[in-house]
């Protein structure tokens, strides 16, 4: 007998039912294979045709879990076909890995679709300008997804459970119970999480700002945001990692949101040159005015101001359009170097500490009574 009418003799022993098993393989690896390319060409479609971030999400997650979800109506039939054959002790488990594959099916699709809607989002958002309102930072689309997902996955395993035979109920009395006594032994650490959801939520600073706090010396730069801890790099170079928890109990201040960076200075100039700081003063407020690198929207202050020990005083009290550090001490040494220029132009001097000593000058009668001294 021939390799052929052997197989042909396998495939219909058993009430043909072999043979069916080997068909129902083969159709769905073709069909498997068809959504495939279907949902490959959706995919672009999507992507080339439509600006919606949301059915690029869904396409790209639906691909795996389809799969999936075929395969397991492939045991499903199986199982039927099994049971024909009254081959019953398998009846029972395929019909299980049946509900099973399909709850993993469907967490799995919607564990993809956040994820895949998750690196749209980002991407999408980090595309605006830095100052549109409307723009939500990275480190809440990560959080917010995260929290998902973990509700997707804890909401599948309680399903799970509850298809393979275990009681919900006692399940959930025992996680209250068990939650009870976890809480008491990790406070610190369920604080540390809720700040953490606190600093996603309310976005007090995102990775890359600088932040200080002068309550507890925190001054660096936010380089991971945590559900425990922030890990922050001083300007010394050194991390800094902080709980959470921290931070709902210290004010923290973050400079790289400013909108501008002040100069705020006192000139002093010698009290011989007093009649002079009228028109300094008038000179370096235009000065200012016209400096392309000032923004004369803001508050924009030059006047005298005290008579000080030594000198007399007017202060500048403007506001620079960059934030940048490097490009503002720029600005600021131009600002200071052209009102030294306006000083000299007036042929004025800067003040400094000075101290005169006044002598007397010597009297007859003293200078009688100093050379009767030296004769005698």
């Amino acid at each position: 007998m021939s390799f052929i009418d052997q197989a042909i003799t396998f495939f219909l022993s058993g009430d043909g039912w072999v043979l069916q098993v080997f068909l129902v393989v083969i159709v769905v690896l073709a069909c498997d294979l068809l959504q495939r390319k279907i949902i490959a060409r959706l995919i672009k479609h999507a992507e080339e045709k439509t600006a919606n971030i949301w059915d690029d999400a869904f396409f790209n997650a639906m691909r795996r879990p389809i799969s999936l979800v075929l395969w397991v109506l492939a045991v499903n039939i199986i199982s039927r076909l099994v049971e024909s054959s009254e081959e019953q002790q398998l009846i029972g488990a395929m019909a299980v890995v049946s509900h099973v594959g399909i709850i993993i099916a469907i967490t799995w699709f919607v564990t993809e679709f956040i994820r895949h809607a998750q690196y749209k989002l980002i991407s999408e958002e980090m595309a605006k300008s830095a100052n549109d309102e409307s723009r939500i930072d990275r480190v809440t689309i990560e959080a917010l997804c995260k929290l998902f997902r973990l509700a997707v996955i804890i909401t599948a395993g309680i399903v799970l459970l509850e298809t393979l035979g275990f009681s919900i109920s006692g399940v959930l009395a025992f996680g209250g119970i068990g939650g009870i006594a976890i809480g008491f032994a990790a406070k610190d650490l369920l604080s540390n999480f809720f700040g953490g959801l606190m600093i996603y939520l309310d976005r007090p600073f995102a990775v890359g700002d600088w932040i200080r706090s002068d309550d507890r010396e925190i001054e660096g730069t936010v380089e991971y945001i945590g559900w425990r801890q922030t890990r922050i790099r001083t300007f010394a170079k050194r991390p800094i990692y902080v709980p959470n928890s921290v931070f709902s109990t210290i004010v923290v201040e973050n400079p790289s949101r400013m909108s501008h960076r002040r100069i705020k200075e006192i000139i002093g100039v010698r009290y011989d040159d007093i009649a002079k700081v009228h028109s300094i003063v008038e000179q370096v407020k235009t000065m200012l005015q016209e400096h392309p690198e000032i923004d004369t929207s803001q508050t924009l202050i030059v006047n005298f101001d005290t008579y000080a020990a030594s000198s007399v005083e007017f202060f500048i009290y403007t506001f620079t359009k960059t934030v940048n550090w490097i490009k503002y001490h720029e600005v600021k040494q131009d600002v200071l170097l052209q009102i030294a220029n306006i000083v000299e132009a007036h042929e004025a001097e800067f003040a400094f500490p000075t101290s005169t000593l006044h002598l007397h000058n010597e009297t007859p009668e003293l200078a009688g009574l100093v050379e009767q001294d030296k004769k005698s």
